[in-house]
């Protein structure tokens, strides 16, 4: 027999992230995997969908243990025992196979939805005996073992059910892989390309470095993708149900999709028999409104890098189409501003303009920097802005997201509004509200002056209902005030409700559990600072930083702060460095969003 080795890193490196990605985010997940595995416990089996990161979770967990590691593969199904062949003697039964790996403290089973029956069968027996505590990664959505099905239905090993890491988790992926900060809409055309799978995502940002598509922007230093995706090898397998397919009436309506979703399902425009064919494969999604759109976002890109130019130029949506397509997404834009409700709303044609490095009109761009900004998204909204800065609404959006990102900015043209927000900027609270319009008068709300949007709001509306829980002090009514426009997608200014109720609240747990809300919602709206955050914000530093940074953001230098608070200058500045880390800021021209707020006026 082969003694079982102990191995700290697995056979199967190519589905790890590489160490220049960082391990990011599932603190929670990585913390619950290494009590399940610890002393006395009987393991842990983890499922997910694929690339979302469960091999690397459980090898963190493990990480510098004894553990012995096995795996299954598709070649192997079919050979007993093939996942333990290094652990165990050939022609080994199922009970000697219990005994020999009775000694093994700790071991992980990858991919247990692969294994033989036999390794299978080998792995359920281990967790019945429990002398060995075991970690089993398996992919949700396969055909997998029952006997490793049971570990979990039967109720042998607790389970933990892994979601794709949330969009804000997986940012300081890109950041690596991309050898710097990538701009908001090449951040989202990846994540809606590759669709939660990390594996996905490392390949095709690693063939965009490789190929040069990644190029750094001149007015921000951002790495951003224009143009179409690189159709390499690994990219034609993942697209490869639409690629293969040969029949000339299904590639014919895939390609159609690929040039013109969505579509609508009518017989002038569509085959109903092959449509329904393509759906009975999962190829293709055919939504309420009577629409069909290809199943899976890489699909339709692959498609149209797949076709050749005159192909192309073929299926291509004409100009006049594709102008009435995009005057109709920004009508519809415009309708859920209009109707106070943010939610995500489809816009493929814009985004397949802005993605192709295509001119976006000003008027459809400045509307989606809008749409963006009333979400709390203020990079995109910067980001759709840019695509005409010289026009008036574009403009604005500029000023506007800047100014909500805590940063000073210095026009000759500013309208009352956007000089407000300025203003609250710099932390000239007063200026501002002096400044804000009648239309304006929800930033009345946002900048902590309730009184002064007093019967200036749509009466009944989720704004109005903010105000009036404002004015009242009222926590709870400020807790459903948060939801409330967090539903109908207002996450920044849901932040900021929850943000003002922690104060408003009597009760400590519930002022801890509005804190929690939001800093959760606070970390979705991409590096917003406003005045109502800043308390939320300064409540994460002890009374000493608070302290400091509050002198900090007035202007004083270290020297001058340590001379006041009888310090020292390294003391100071260490104090410094820990406040910038837990505020996610650089240095003092990130803080002056701080100035003339409370917490800092007090400390």
């Amino acid at each position: 027999m082969r003694t079982p080795v102990t191995v700290t890193t697995f056979p199967r490196d190519a589905k790890t992230l590489e160490p220049a990605w960082p391990f990011t985010g599932r603190e929670e997940e990585l913390e619950l995997v290494r009590r399940c595995t610890a002393g006395g416990r009987s393991g842990l089996v983890v499922t997910g969908p694929a690339g979302c990161g469960k091999t690397r979770l459980v090898t963190e967990a493990v990480r510098g243990a004894d553990c012995a590691g096995v795996a299954g593969t598709p070649e192997s199904r079919h050979i007993p025992f093939a996942a333990f062949a290094h652990l165990l003697p050939d022609d080994v039964s199922l009970p000697r196979a219990v005994r020999l790996l009775s000694g093994v403290r700790l071991l992980l089973v990858d991919d247990a939805h692969l294994l033989d029956d036999d390794s299978a069968a080998l792995v359920h027996q281990l967790a019945v005996h429990g002398r060995t505590r075991l970690l089993v990664v398996a992919t949700d959505g396969v055909t997998a073992p029952g006997a490793v099905t049971r570990l979990w239905t039967g109720e042998l090993l607790p389970r933990l059910a892994l979601e794709p890491l949330p969009r804000e988790e997986t940012d300081d992926l890109l950041t690596a892989g991309a050898g710097g900060p990538v701009d908001p809409l090449t951040a989202n055309r990846l994540h809606r390309l590759c669709g939660g799978d990390l594996r996905l995502l490392r390949h095709l940002l690693g063939a965009l470095r490789e190929r040069g598509r990644l190029t750094r922007d001149p007015d921000t230093g951002e790495r951003a993708w224009r143009g179409p995706v690189p159709l390499t090898t690994a990219l034609r397998e993942h697209a490869a149900p639409v690629l293969d397919r040969t029949e000339p009436d299904e590639r014919e309506t895939l390609d159609r999709l690929a040039f013109a979703e969505p579509l609508p399902v009518d017989v002038d425009t569509c085959d109903l028999r092959v449509l329904e064919h393509l759906e009975s494969h999962g190829l293709v999604h055919v939504d309420d409104a009577g629409t069909v759109r290809l199943a899976h976002p890489l699909h339709g890109p692959a498609l149209r890098a797949a076709a050749g130019r005159l192909r192309a130029r073929r299926l291509a949506r004409p100009p006049a189409d594709r102008s009435l397509a995009l005057k109709s997404e920004q009508a519809a834009l415009e309708h859920r501003i209009d109707s106070a409700d943010v939610r995500p709303l489809p816009a493929p044609v814009g985004e397949w303009l802005a993605e192709e490095g295509a001119p976006v009109p000003a008027g459809y761009a400045a509307v989606r920097a809008r749409f963006c900004r009333l979400r709390g998204e203020l990079r995109e909204a910067a980001a759709w802005a840019r695509h005409a800065p010289e026009d008036e609404e574009c403009h604005a959006e500029l000023v506007l997201a800047a100014a909500q990102s805590g940063e000073v900015t210095s026009t000759c043209r500013q309208p009352p509004a956007w000089s407000a927000w300025s203003a609250a900027a710099r932390g000239d609270i007063a200026t501002a509200l002096e400044r804000i319009t009648e239309a304006d008068a929800y930033d009345a709300v946002r900048l902590g002056a309730p009184e002064r949007a007093v019967g200036r709001l749509p009466v009944g509306s989720v704004f109005a209902r903010h105000a009036e829980a404002l004015a009242r002090t009222d926590g709870p009514a400020l807790d459903r005030a948060a939801r409330a426009l967090e539903e109908r997608g207002f996450l920044l200014f849901a932040a900021e409700a929850y943000a003002q109720a922690v104060r408003a609240h009597r009760d400590p747990a519930a002022s801890r559990a509005s804190r929690t809300r939001a800093v959760a919602l606070v970390r979705r709206c991409q590096g917003a600072r406003t005045p109502a955050l800043s308390a939320l914000v300064l409540g994460e530093l002890t009374a000493r930083q608070r302290q400091i940074v509050g002198l900090a953001a007035a202007g004083l230098t270290n020297r001058q702060i340590a001379e006041r608070l009888t310090l020292s200058v390294r003391t100071v500045g260490n104090h410094l460095y820990s406040a910038y880390t837990r505020l996610g800021a650089s240095d003092r021209g990130a803080l002056p969003w701080l100035l003339e707020q409370p917490d800092a006026q007090s400390a």
